[in-house]
This record gives C-alpha cells, structure tokens and sequence, in this order.
C-alpha cells in the first residue's frame, strides 16, 4: 500500500493554553505560566461591559509590544446570556489556532474552578490541542490573606456562589463543615441573612480583592451591603480543634 504524503504547505495547527494567572498578585503566576505567557504569540482575554480589563492587568508587565492581543468582550450581568460572546472568542481565537500560531487564553484564578476559560474550554478543545496550566483559586488565596485554616483532618469544604437561591445556600450552609461563599457583590444582605439564621455569622470572615494592592478584610459586621464588589468572599472556617 502506497503511504500517504503529507500535503505540501500544510500548516500545522497552534496550541491552545488556558492560563491561570491567580487571584490578583502577579507575584503568584506560576512559572510555568510566566513561560507560556512570555513565549506566545497571540493572547487573549476577557474584557468587562465596563472597558475594564481585570486579567490583563495583573499581568501586564509581562506583556510584549509585539504580541497579538485578542480582547474578548463578556457580558457579567445575569439578565444578558454571554452564550453567543463566548462563541465569537472562540472563533476569534480558533482563527490564530487554525494560522498555527498559539494562543494563551488569561483566566483569573484557577481556570477549572469557575473560570472563564472553561467556556473556550468547551468550544475548542475537541479541534485543537489544549492545555489548562493551574493556577492559585481566589478562594485559597483568601484564606491565605485571613490567616484562617479552611479545613481540618476529615473536613469537608463547600464552595457555593452567593447567586444561589436562598432556600438552597441556606440548605448546604447547615450542614457545612467549613465553607467559601464568592461572588458576592448585591447577594450579601441575603448571605448575611442566612448567615444569622444559622447562627454563623459571628464565625464568618469577610475579604475582597484578596491579595490586590486594594484588598480589604474587615469585620462582617461593618461590611455596607451597598458597597460590595462582586470580587468579594464570606469564608466560614472549619471549627474542628487541629490539637
């Protein structure tokens, strides 16, 4: 049997690398991160309704004048769908891949732990290979920042958005051994009813923007429930005694 030749020109497809770059601080990238971030070609990234650029920014000094910038445009309010945004990202994104350059995707945080990049996850890995670099969740980097062990010995850690329904944040903070709310932003009234119900809001911690130069922790009771930032977490840490 004749072997099949390759196609003349043929061009070979990029790589696709989901980037964790951490809660804020970009002293946490990952040095693994740091190369792939330094060594594409093409980046991209989602941008805010607002202009803003949260993921960029954190690692902006490492950006080069001569990389392609993909910036990808999300809607982060509940009453749009960013379903077809994230179809036109990954089109954007699929034509560098398909042009054989390789594209980082930024993704705050831990890309596998409600990260943007899942959704691109989802739309391209199946075409073009991928790979998802780890990195520090805002979530364990609060902890880190509140100087409060999560979890002990047989624990059990439970990490639920504020946009859940009431009835049901309410039904899994009951039976919590240690629990991470995030997502705050308008829900807090609602978690710090909830958290009074059940008896533990004297127990809960309050932090936002862990490790940013604007980070603030504070009593829970002093927290204006007008004035909190979507980047915000209630942590409930564990009660067992580690002696």
């Amino acid at each position: 049997m004749k072997p099949v030749e390759p196609v003349e020109n043929e061009v070979k497809k990029g790589n696709l690398y989901g980037l964790g770059i951490g809660p804020g601080d970009p002293e946490l990238l990952t040095i693994k991160a740091h190369r792939i971030l330094t060594s594409v070609p093409v980046i991209a990234y989602p941008t805010m309704e607002s202009g803003k650029v949260f993921a960029r920014a954190i690692v902006a000094d490492f950006i080069r004048p001569d990389q392609i910038e993909v910036p990808m445009p999300l809607p982060f309010s509940v009453e749009r769908s960013s379903q077809p945004y994230y179809d036109i990202g990954a089109e954007k994104i699929a034509e560098h891949l398909e042009a054989g350059r390789d594209v980082a995707v930024l993704c705050e945080g831990e890309p596998m732990l409600y990260g943007s990049f899942m959704y691109i996850f989802n739309r391209l890995s199946k075409r073009f290979h991928t790979e998802v670099i780890p990195g520090i969740s805002s979530t364990f980097a609060s902890a880190a920042m509140l100087g409060a062990p999560l979890t002990f010995r047989n624990d059990v850690l439970s990490i639920m958005p504020a946009t859940l329904e009431a009835e049901t944040l309410r039904d899994r903070l009951a039976v919590a051994d240690a629990a991470v709310i995030i997502k705050l932003g308008r829900h807090f009234a609602k978690i710090k009813t909830i958290l009074q119900e059940l008896n533990l809001f004297e127990r809960a911690l309050y932090i936002e923007r862990a490790t940013l130069p604007n980070q603030v922790i504070k009593p829970i009771a002093e927290v204006d429930p007008d004035n909190v930032p979507y980047w915000a977490i209630v942590m409930i840490p564990s009660q067992t005694n580690p002696q």
